[in-house]
């Protein structure tokens, strides 16, 4: 699964990366704002809402979360959950006879009789499991041609997952002396939530204290301590954690919880009903970007205001594994859905054939498909994110968008430093930063990532199919790219992930097939036009 957030190396003592923030404010639902109007570089929607769609009828349309789960009972997504109506909530029957029993909001392929999948190892992790006993005892010295191939892709293999761990380890290290040292800080000053003064009248007795001073200035001058050591502290700790014990761990496998045979593709009923799953944080806030609730005056206001969210769990803390995308991606579609959010990729593969013909599947019933691209700072043209669209065919690829993540700001920061990117694999930029949400326990939450700027599209996609419900699939991809505010300046981004990497320039335009960021003003306009109707400009 794309992560929303990465985490600097913390070696010794060494400052955290910030992730981009809004200038001085924050601004709740800024990804609606419009540039002009608001001087944020949002997608216009709620100008859109204003001068275009005031008084327009609509059709409720489904949009599935193909994520890591849905809190439907949340405040701001209760009213505009999809319910199957077919079926008889709690009775233990499949009384629609689809296959699943009690999908009343949307399944869980990573669920079993008794619990859910939390945590899961990462594709690379699994790849590694699956050669290790077949070249046991192999060498370049021994091995025989037929398996030279192989061999060399397991070496490659285990030697990045080597790293990883490595890497991990390190860090995990690094961020655990970090957090010593600064709960000791905190205890000398004597507040639970001390303020940037606080620690600007610190009187440092060791280098270590002085060197936490530094760094807790600069930071505080971004946020306030409580969000600061959550998002950086905590959530790090947690993250690296989970790649030292679970994700990059060959001797985990959690597999059993499901009860299905995961090395047989074509298996496609198991799961259980259970959307919300052990951690429902990353889904629900995808959804409520989507569609949160415009009507109650709580919360946030989602992109589209007709909408049924879906909730089909796929995606675990780790890797998705390619059988349970298939799977989820067809129940969508076979369950009425006419737009599907996938934010989540990979760089390795296992069974990458069945996943593009369930994208086949999709195209075929006419289903559009928003993924996100990535949060590794990649040219994905050269590094491979799984899915996506390479060796599929152009009916595919014409409904199926893929979403890079834009920051507030029309200047060279517009790009998430974060954000994946690639010319020919990559459609359009979204907001995708400090992006307010719907989060478990009816709360709300920023994150950062492209997870959260594909549903901005997503929601935008469902938009313009509620409101012309007559254009096709690929019309509507068609009509985003073709709309966006175009963006004719340079923007930076650091060649590697190490704490102060080399800058480079490049025109916008060299990030995306599009150059530009989604507009739901001009997409309205345009998708007028291809429905044969005007609107008021």
């Amino acid at each position: 699964m794309n992560k929303s957030r990465i985490f600097s190396a913390l070696l010794s003592v060494a400052l955290i990366s910030a992730v981009p923030t809004l200038a001085n404010a924050q601004k709740a639902n800024w990804q609606n704002l419009d540039l002009k109007t608001d001087s944020t570089f949002g997608i216009s929607t709620e100008k859109a809402y204003k001068e275009l769609l005031k008084g327009k009828k609509s059709v409720k349309v489904i949009v599935a979360v193909n994520d890591g789960g849905v809190e439907a009972s949340h405040e701001d997504l209760k009213r505009i959950m999809w319910v199957n109506t077919k079926e008889i909530a709690g009775n233990g029957k499949d009384d629609d006879k689809n296959g699943y029993i009690d999908d009343i909001n949307g399944w869980n392929f990573i669920g079993g009789p008794k619990e859910s999948i939390n945590f899961e190892t990462l594709e690379l992790t699994r790849l590694v499991r699956r050669d290790q006993d077949r070249f046991a005892t192999t060498t370049d010295a021994n091995v025989v041609e037929k398996d030279k191939k192989d061999f060399a892709v397991f070496k490659a293999e285990r030697a990045d997952l080597e790293k990883q761990m490595a890497e991990a380890k390190e860090n995990l290290a690094g961020l655990m002396g970090f957090k010593a040292a600064l709960d000791a800080v905190v205890k000398k000053i004597g507040k639970e939530n001390p303020s940037i003064e606080d620690f600007k009248n610190f009187k440092p007795v060791t280098d270590v204290d002085a060197r936490i001073q530094g760094v807790l200035i600069e930071e505080l001058g971004k946020n306030n301590f409580k969000d600061f050591y959550e998002d950086q502290i905590t959530e790090g700790v947690d993250y690296y954690s989970r790649q030292v014990n679970y994700n990059l761990n060959l001797d985990y496998d959690p597999r059993a919880i499901v009860g299905d045979d995961p090395n047989n593709i074509m298996e496609k009923f198991y799961g259980n009903n259970d959307i919300a799953g052990p951690d429902a944080m990353h889904g629900t806030h995808v959804a409520g970007i989507i569609a949160a609730d415009r009507t109650n005056k709580l919360g946030i206001l989602g992109v589209a205001d007709n909408i049924a969210i879906m909730g089909v769990r796929c995606t675990p803390n780790g890797d998705e594994r390619d059988k349970d995308v298939a799977n989820a991606i067809r129940y969508a579609v076979d369950n009425g859905a006419k737009v599907i959010n996938m934010s989540f990729g990979k760089p390795y593969t296992w069974n990458k054939e069945i996943v593009n013909e369930a994208m086949k599947y999709a195209v075929e019933k006419d289903v559009l498909i928003v993924q996100a691209a990535g949060n590794e700072n990649k040219n994905i043209d050269v590094e491979s994110n799984f899915p996506n669209h390479k060796d599929l065919d152009e009916k595919t690829i014409a409904s199926w968008i893929t979403v890079g993540a834009s920051g507030p700001k029309d200047d060279q920061t517009l790009k998430a430093s974060f954000s994946n990117f690639g010319k020919t694999q990559v459609d359009v930029f979204a907001p995708g930063v400090k992006i307010y949400s719907t989060v478990p326990g009816s709360k709300y939450k920023n994150l950062d990532g492209t997870s959260m700027a594909s549903p901005v599209v997503a929601g935008l996609a469902g938009l313009i199919r509620s409101y012309y419900p007559k254009l096709t699939a690929a019309q509507v991809k068609e009509i985003i790219v073709k709309s966006v505010t175009k963006v004719n300046h340079n923007v930076e981004y650091a060649k590697s992930e190490e704490p102060g990497a080399e800058k480079i320039s490049v025109p916008f335009s060299d990030l995306c097939i599009s150059g530009g960021i989604v507009n739901t003003y001009n997409a309205l306009k345009l998708a007028a036009t291809y429905s044969g109707k005007t609107v008021a400009k």
